[in-house]
């Protein structure tokens, strides 16, 4: 593993998935948002997860905030499997083999498919994040049945995807189709082309 840059970045421009230095420490940022009160001084939240132990922090800074960010390898892998021992990705160029603990895939574990290509980021051959793509196919395993005379503007219905996921997809959407949902929220955003 190359040698690691730190950029002194502003705090509003850091993103999920971003890695910070912090007092010698690195942190995975989890969740940034920059909030604009009504009076007084923008602020930057960041929820992180410190690289070494898992444990999580949330951190409040300026938006015009110096902040160290780290940056680190980003490669494409691809998800082959998980198991016990956590989740296994591979780089399809090197074919080496890297496994990423629950802690790094989080809640983005039910959006992974077998063969999906993912942005991994390690640091010291540790995976310490990743990025899905924005949007993956499932079935909808469970919904309502579609009821004649409904029209299509009326609203969406809860459903539950092949992968457990709970979302809501248009009246005309039935058990045993496929979605397009984004991988960020479940949320939908068409029937499947294929």
């Amino acid at each position: 593993m190359g040698l690691n840059i730190e950029v002194k970045v502003i705090a509003s421009s850091l993103r999920k998935g971003n890695v910070v230095d912090k007092d010698g420490k690195l942190y995975v940022i989890l969740f940034a948002e920059n909030i604009h009160p009504g009076k007084g001084t923008p602020v930057t939240q960041l929820d992180m997860r410190r690289i070494g132990d898992g444990v999580k922090v949330s951190e409040r800074y300026r938006t015009t905030e110096m902040v160290e960010r780290a940056y680190v390898e980003e490669r494409e892998h691809t998800f082959l499997y998980s198991d016990g021992e956590g989740f296994h990705f591979m780089n399809p160029e090197s074919y080496d083999q890297v496994v990423a603990t629950e802690s790094v895939v989080g809640d983005m574990a039910p959006y992974l498919q077998e063969g999906m290509a993912v942005q991994l980021a390690q640091f010291n051959d540790v995976p310490i994040s990743l990025v899905l793509p924005q949007r993956a196919t499932f079935e909808v395993v469970e919904t309502e049945p579609v009821t004649k005379g409904q029209t299509a503007s009326s609203s969406y219905k809860p459903a539950v995807l092949s992968n457990g996921v709970r979302t809501a997809v248009p009246p005309h959407i039935s058990a045993g189709t496929r979605v397009v949902v984004m991988t960020a929220d479940g949320s939908y955003v068409e029937r499947a082309k294929d």
